[in-house]
């Protein structure tokens, strides 16, 4: 009783944060009955070309019987309950093959700069503009208090008119009283104001720390831009100062997000130890009604963590949670230019030399005994390599551990692979590592890559999905939240068609069918996440995770995969949102 009194609670929380033509369904359990789903297409996603059902049968949270509709009726036994699709589209929920769970509830709390057509960042006015009214909204006023903090999140110098970083200068504007940082949209970057580093003691003297940069003016003075290191040096302990209720709304805003994406097995990709806590708490209190896998950072010292509960090698949830491996990072962003590249940058960032190639986050001995502590403990790793040459060190380091200890099914996950070669395809092959990538750059930043980040033909091989798939990798696609919202269909669409913000495809023979984009986000996502037994098909036995889109993506023109809707989220036979 307790129990479902709960429920009610965080269902009518969640309803009063969502959008008013959107909502989280009331908890429609059924009881003992069954429900038999028809008229629609239902694509079971078994196989290597489309199949599809009359019907598909859910009781008791998982899938009774997929196929003819009379049989269907029959195995659903008396008093089941009928819903006509009237025609849309039914398939297995999706699974995030790569995002950062906690931070897309935080995000949600803060000013939104983001670029059209995702925000108002077009240029600084409209940054400076967009903050000065958030940190006089409710919004703004709590996160201050709770915070210490004005926060701005997306901004994006590729997309600006000014085609440059804000500076602390530009954030004055906002503030000299009270501190401000905005978050680049890789989120491996950042802009304080002045106050903020006379706060934190970041002047001329200051030196830069290893792993990261601050960026100065002529003098040599810090002009407020914070790289990688330096930057989660602020960030993570603002962060770290959320309290019970700060993060009980992030969590609920996070999973509002994701239930509308139809995103129903969730990661968080590199969590603190702080956000680990919060994690737990939230499995403690039962919040979660998505399926949460996080991955804590493996640099900071895990092994007490990976003693907790909710790790388990068998890989099931205690409370719809569990804590699946671990995350290693080993370079920054490309089109924030601190990935590690082999080759120099097209055009280097403001300051470096023409030979510029970013950096790694760490020495090859570090990463390689990072890497064994995950094979050795045979804990799934999944780590962040953009550059192709943190790719090649990531590489190395698995072939040492596997020799050494001997994981044959460590599902190792290269996240990102922006800038993967084509002869690095044949050693993920050889060292079975699952490649998660990251198509969605080529509309977000693909005419940046073109123009400044990598030049062609680079640039038209980021994210090479369909030599990966051809190869026979298991390959995912995700869309790396909050540096992009989760939304679903844009992922797919970028996956399928690689189209950039001015229309043009970048790197055609890369792109994929959408029935393979589909397998990116469902039974090759379920795979990465060792769960094909559970998610991922519309098979007899697994979990009755669903998502009812209002058009098929496999029989409208590709270029239109970025309209669909989705109109309904299953988790376990219950809808948790519905449009």
């Amino acid at each position: 009783m307790k129990n479902s009194i709960l429920s009610i609670l965080a269902f009518a929380m969640l309803m009063v944060s969502c959008k008013k033509d959107e909502k989280l369904a009331a908890d429609q359990s059924s009881g003992n009955k069954a429900t038999v789903y028809y008229n629609g297409d239902i694509i079971t996603m078994e196989g290597k070309t489309p199949t599809y059902a009359e019907a598909i049968v859910v009781k008791d949270g998982k899938v009774l019987f997929v196929g003819n509709q009379a049989e269907a009726m029959k195995q659903a036994g008396s008093g089941h309950i009928m819903v006509d699709l009237k025609g849309k589209t039914m398939l297995p929920a999706f699974l995030d093959a790569h995002s950062h769970f906690l931070n897309v509830g935080f995000t949600a709390s803060v000013a939104n700069l983001l670029p059209p057509p995702d925000g108002p960042g077009a240029d600084f006015a409209s940054i400076i503009n967009a903050v000065n009214q958030y940190k006089n909204s409710e919004d703004g006023k709590t996160m201050l208090k709770k915070f210490g903090w004005i926060l701005g999140n997306g901004y994006d110098d590729s997309q600006l008119k000014e085609a440059d970083h804000p500076k602390a200068a530009d954030l004055d504007k906002i503030s000299t009283t009270e501190p401000v940082v905005i978050v680049h949209q890789s989120g491996h970057l950042g802009v304080l104001n002045s106050y903020a580093m006379k706060t934190l003691g970041i002047n001329k003297d200051t030196k830069d720390p290893v792993g990261g940069k601050y960026r100065r003016n002529a003098d040599g003075t810090p002009n407020g831009v914070l790289e990688e290191g330096a930057f989660f040096a602020v960030l993570f302990p603002i962060l770290g100062k959320g309290d019970a209720e700060a993060n009980s709304i992030f969590i609920d805003k996070a999973l509002v997000e994701y239930a509308k994406n139809g995103y129903l097995t969730v990661q968080e990709g590199r969590a603190t130890l702080q956000q680990m806590s919060q994690l737990q708490d939230g499995a403690n209190s039962k919040k979660f009604y998505l399926d949460i896998v996080s991955y804590p950072d493996v640099a900071l010292g895990v092994e007490k963590i990976m003693k907790s509960p909710y790790y388990s090698p068998t890989h099931h949830y205690k409370n719809k949670y569990r804590i699946g491996g671990v995350k290693l990072t080993l370079d920054g962003s490309p089109q924030g230019k601190t990935a590690w590249l082999s080759h120099p940058y097209h055009i280097p960032p403001a300051g470096e030399k023409a030979d510029y190639k970013g950096q790694g986050v760490m020495t090859d001995q570090q990463a390689d005994d990072y890497v064994a502590l995950a094979f050795k403990n045979k804990w799934q790793l999944l780590c962040h390599t953009n550059g192709d040459a943190a790719i090649d060190q990531y590489l190395k380091a698995i072939d040492l551990a596997e020799k050494k200890y001997n994981y044959p099914d460590h599902r190792t996950v290269l996240i990102h692979g922006q800038t993967l070669r084509k002869d690095q395809i044949p050693e993920l092959v050889r060292l079975k590592v699952i490649p998660s990538l990251f198509p969605m750059h080529t509309f977000y930043w693909g005419d940046w890559h073109a123009q400044s980040v990598l030049g062609h033909p680079r640039a038209d091989y980021i994210s090479p999905m369909r030599d990966a798939i051809d190869a026979g990798l298991i390959t995912t696609s995700h869309h790396d939240a909050p540096v992009t919202f989760p939304n679903s269909m844009r992922v797919l669409d970028a996956t399928v068609n690689r189209v950039t913000r001015s229309g043009k495809i970048l790197g055609p023979n890369q792109r994929i069918t959408p029935y393979e984009g589909l397998k990116t986000l469902t039974e090759w996502a379920a795979i990465q996440y060792f769960e094909e037994n559970s998610k991922g098909t519309l098979t007899k036995g697994k979990l009755a995770d669903l998502v009812i889109l209002d058009k098929n993506p496999l029989k409208i023109n590709s270029m239109d995969i970025n309209t669909i809707q989705i109109l309904e989220s299953i988790k376990e036979g219950k809808t948790i949102f519905k449009k």
